[in-house]
């Protein structure tokens, strides 16, 4: 029978060669679907729109962003899980939104949010899987804390702007809404759901933008490479 250390060293092995792998898929996903988005606009397709192409890249790799919750909720990432949930299910509703209101496609935030979501996840993974071998290269760190200062704005100013093109499509249709009186004896309006989302961005953008500039601080201030790389693993 094999001491406990050493079935807990292979299991560490296991654990860290399964994030390795899943941050890899989707470095190398997201890496894909910039190049689609790049190669649409370069050699734009004749009767197809942006989310014609991505589409299914899309639905496949942020949607894989749910086992992110998983890996934190058994313990195999340490985060705050609560966070986690509500970082990956943001971003799931938005294409959700994209999926489900025809009129989202041809909005001008699908671009500006998918290349801000492509160029901030490819970063992401990749530090997170350089951080498992023991290494991350200085560009990448520096790529992690620095480039959010334009991608976070792009980013959530094409969230908001697929939202506020749904609203138009939801209030006419009265999509997955329930009006009074009904058997159920209850009201429900996806518009004002949806409205309240875009309204809760007010509050948190600022605090989740200054957070970050205070890490970026914390991190690329640090006096010398041994000690950037004890603070981020």
């Amino acid at each position: 029978m094999a001491p406990k250390h050493e079935k807990n060293k292979k299991s560490s092995y296991l654990v860290n060669a399964y994030l390795f792998a899943y941050n890899l898929i989707q470095s190398i996903g997201w890496s894909y679907l910039l190049y689609q988005i790049c190669n649409f606009y370069i050699f734009p397709p004749k009767e197809k729109t942006l989310w014609d192409v991505v589409k299914y890249t899309v639905i496949i790799f942020q949607n894989a962003a749910c086992i992110e919750i998983f890996n934190v909720a058994v313990g195999y990432v340490k985060s705050n899980l609560i966070v986690t949930i509500q970082q990956v299910l943001s971003r799931v509703a938005i294409v959700a939104a994209i999926v489900y209101i025809p009129e989202t496609t041809d909005s001008p935030g699908l671009c500006l949010a998918l290349t801000a979501w492509c160029f901030a996840e490819i970063t992401r993974y990749l530090y997170y899987g350089f951080n498992i071998l023991g290494f991350i290269p200085y560009l990448l760190v520096w790529a992690r804390y620095t480039l959010f200062i334009i991608l976070y704005p792009l980013g959530v100013s094409g969230e908001l702007l697929i939202y506020w093109t749904s609203l138009n499509y939801v209030g006419k249709t009265k999509m997955w809404s329930l009006e009074l009186p009904n058997k159920y004896n209850i009201a429900f309006s996806l518009w004002t759901v949806i409205a309240f989302v875009m309204f809760i961005y007010i509050p948190l953008f600022p605090q989740m933008y200054i957070h970050m500039v205070h890490q970026r601080k914390k991190v690329l201030t640090s006096p010398g490479p041994k000690k950037v790389q004890k603070k981020l693993q």
